[in-house]
């Protein structure tokens, strides 16, 4: 057997390749360095409130409606002239509904479905357009964030960030190993050009505390360096018993800007959380779904713990050419401990069960190159970036399984019964390394914008069972494309037509250890955009097919496995509308249809939905400033949120999921609007599920409880 290299060589030869892969200029002129003007490079704007030049993918914008993103395309775009299905969770979004958690965040976002797996602290859940995109699409700041093989992952702590960008369909032109569903691009706060302080206490049902802080601005006159420091510290039950929801996190940010045409932002945070390891009920074909919890004190913990660092440098050659380099480090350590059900006695009053553990270490490095070049030839425009990027993965995974003491149903003798750690039955050391070319040209010639994508990966994946002794080895290479045509028209008026295709090498192996098969996936989309000219708002609607060959899923009959599955094809329409109509008015709207199918897949499924996809989901969200003529400083939001029937299985045969319907509300009071002296000073109350609707979702072999009534009071104050 060859001599592989140890974790930490890999680790360091990575960083080397990158420091030679750097924008040359950059390190050449590392004394001359400065903020890049707003005509299309990335500006470091104020938080909240966008001032002293145009919107850009970072801004952290009050209102619902975005006009640029750059994850679509990695060059600031206007979203009307993005050649393919997006949307723009924005702070002001984010602020109005208080959220939690990524699910509430994207829970009123077309194409996406965020209650597949029910109530879940645990880790980020969401699927776009019918696929589970969690495990391959979520990325920060334009950089893949990697999960391990089964829970290691960095979950998403919304207070932290300005924008989350969803795009739907495939990313792989740009970004290389993504969802063929699309991705979650997670748009971190950076530190803000005027000072910023701010201070909030909230408290809510199930003895949840929380303090968090938001605090930065200019260190010097000349804004040549800023500074930035989040934070937030969380101790809180959840709905289910033996499930916390506790959380620390902390995230600086620094940039510096030597002179006027580079930018240096460092970007960091450390988090904890501590969760639950079972979170679902008992269910089985056979008795269907009962109302007993998996979850037991005595051995039910989810402790993870994760720290990142990075930066982004973007230095402006000449007003034709800017080179960028992105870089991040991440470390995620997991510990997860949790009991399952195997089998109902027969006069129904005990419960058969196994302890089980999964121990996880993960570490990754992620560059991106990137040099864009404007230029002309006779009338026609040319935005063309070319990149190079790097992404190593290390990762390991310690799995348990063993004898636990029955459950009696009669006594709910839960937490009673000591539950000893399991022996360890696999040891599995998996390594990724992947190296992507891409090309783009942006080309407009008067109304028209043909967006051309193009990119090659290469992907060397190396598996090692230790307790089996064995090994294995497998090597992918992949191109990727993305055509897109729109037109925009002088009143804002934009159709456009896409084609794009998918390629993504997955982390992790199957029950018996063997890795698993790259997934692909292509879509074909037409829509149409409107941005009324002097309205702040945008309305899109597309339609389209994606089809998808060896996605994983859940592995119902082995926990905490995925497996494979054939071929699905999902055809869709998707409508949002987002307006802020003066007058302290935002409005939310969101429509999704889905068709799903399983083209090629067993005897049982081929031809039948997935289970947990319902066909339509609608949304609307409310939110509005009281004149304070009539009420100062009240403001008041409502939202509702439907979610249609799917089936429970994958063959259709156990009958299907209850639609629901879930409302939301918010009230908040700025008390300077009636006393001058508490300026700054806003009291808020959000409640999620106000009415407390219950519901279960089952899909894949399991089923989950939906969230609960979350009421949340809170006192902010800025100054």
């Amino acid at each position: 057997m060859r001599h592989r290299p140890s974790p930490r060589a890999c680790l360091l030869l990575g960083l080397l390749a990158t420091t030679a892969l750097a924008p040359t200029p950059v390190l050449a002129q590392a004394a001359a360095q400065g903020p890049a003007p707003a005509d299309g490079a990335a500006v470091t704007l104020p938080p909240i409130v966008v001032q002293g030049g145009a919107e850009t993918s970072t801004s952290e914008v009050r209102g619902f409606t975005a006009t640029t993103s750059a994850s679509a395309t990695k060059t600031d775009t206007p979203l009307v002239e993005t050649p393919q299905s997006i949307s723009v969770v924005t702070r002001g979004q984010l602020d109005a509904r208080n959220v939690q958690n990524l699910q509430e965040a994207l829970a009123y976002t077309p194409g996406i479905l965020t209650g597949l797996y029910g109530f879940s602290p645990r880790l980020d859940q969401f699927w776009i357009r019918g696929f589970d995109a969690a495990y391959f699409g979520i990325f920060r700041d334009g950089l893949r964030q990697p999960t391990g093989q089964v829970f290691a992952g960095i979950r998403t702590e919304p207070y932290g960030l300005a924008a989350i960008n969803v795009l739907r369909g495939p990313a792989s032109a740009n970004y290389g190993l993504s969802s063929p569903a699309g991705l979650v691009d997670l748009v971190t706060k950076r530190p803000p050009d005027q000072p910023l302080r701010e201070a909030e206490l909230q408290f809510g049902n199930h003895d949840r505390y929380q303090g968090q802080f938001d605090l930065g601005g200019p260190l010097d006159e000349e804004n040549r360096f800023s500074w930035r420091l989040t934070g937030l510290f969380r101790d809180s039950d959840t709905q289910m018993q033996a499930v916390p929801d506790d959380r620390a996190y902390i995230a600086p940010a620094f940039t510096w800007r030597p002179n006027e045409d580079t930018t240096v932002t460092f970007l960091g945070a450390y988090q904890k959380d501590k969760s639950g390891g079972s979170l679902f009920n008992y269910y089985s074909p056979a008795t269907g779904l009962l109302d007993i919890r998996t979850a037991d004190s005595a051995w039910n913990d989810l402790d993870m713990e994760s720290v990142r660092a990075g930066y982004e440098i973007e230095h402006r050659v000449d007003d034709a050419l800017t080179l960028r380099q992105n870089f991040r480090y991440a470390h995620v350590d997991a510990n997860t401990r949790y009991v399952y059900i195997t089998g109902l006695a027969d006069d129904g009053n005990t419960v058969f069960r196994r302890a089980g553990q999964d121990r996880e270490s993960l570490d990754t490095v992620s560059v991106d190159n990137q040099a864009q070049l404007r230029f002309d030839t006779g009338p026609v425009q040319h935005t063309l970036l070319a990149g190079l990027d790097y992404t190593f993965l290390d990762t390991t995974h310690i799995a348990g399984d063993g004898p636990a003491p029955d459950l009696d149903l009669v006594t709910q003798n839960y937490g009673k019964q000591h539950i000893g750690q399991p022996p360890v039955y696999a040891r599995t050391l998996q390594q990724q390394q992947q190296i992507g070319v891409y090309l783009q040209d942006q080309i407009r010639f008067g109304g028209w914008l043909l967006t051309l994508s193009g990119r090659h990966d290469w992907l060397e994946t190396t598996s090692r069972e230790r307790i089996a002794g064995t090994e294995q080895d497998a090597s992918d290479s992949a191109f990727t494309g993305r055509v897109g045509l729109s037109y925009v028209t002088d009143f804002g008026l934009a159709p456009y037509v896409s084609y794009a295709t998918s390629f993504t090498p997955n982390t992790g192996t199957d029950w018996q250890g063997r890795l698993f098969k790259p997934t692909t996936g292509e879509q074909i989309e037409a829509g149409v955009k409107y941005q009324p000219e002097g309205l702040n708002s945008l309305v899109t609607a597309s339609v389209f097919q994606m089809t998808q060959e060896n996605g994983l899923i859940a592995d119902s009959a082995h926990v905490n496995y995925r497996a494979a599955r054939g071929e699905v094809r999902v055809r869709g329409i998707e409508l949002e509308g987002l307006a802020d109509l003066g007058e302290g008015l935002s409005l939310q709207i969101a429509y999704t249809y889905l068709d799903p199918e399983a083209t090629e897949g067993t005897a049982a499924t081929e031809g039948k939905d997935p289970s947990g996809i319902p066909n339509h989901v609608v949304s609307a969200w409310a939110d509005y400033r009281v004149p304070d003529r009539i009420v100062p400083g009240l403001s008041l939001g409502t939202g509702v949120r439907y979610i249609g029937s799917s089936y429970r299985d994958d063959d259709n045969s156990t009958g299907r999921n209850d639609a629901v319907t879930l409302f939301d509300a918010a009230i908040r009071y700025d008390l300077g609007a009636v006393e001058p002296r508490l300026d700054g000073v806003q009291l808020a109350v959000n409640a999620t599920n106000l009415f407390d609707r219950d519901y279960t979702t089952c899909a894949q072999g399991y089923c989950y409880e939906g969230l609960g009534q979350t009421v949340i009071g809170s006192i902010k104050y800025r100054w």
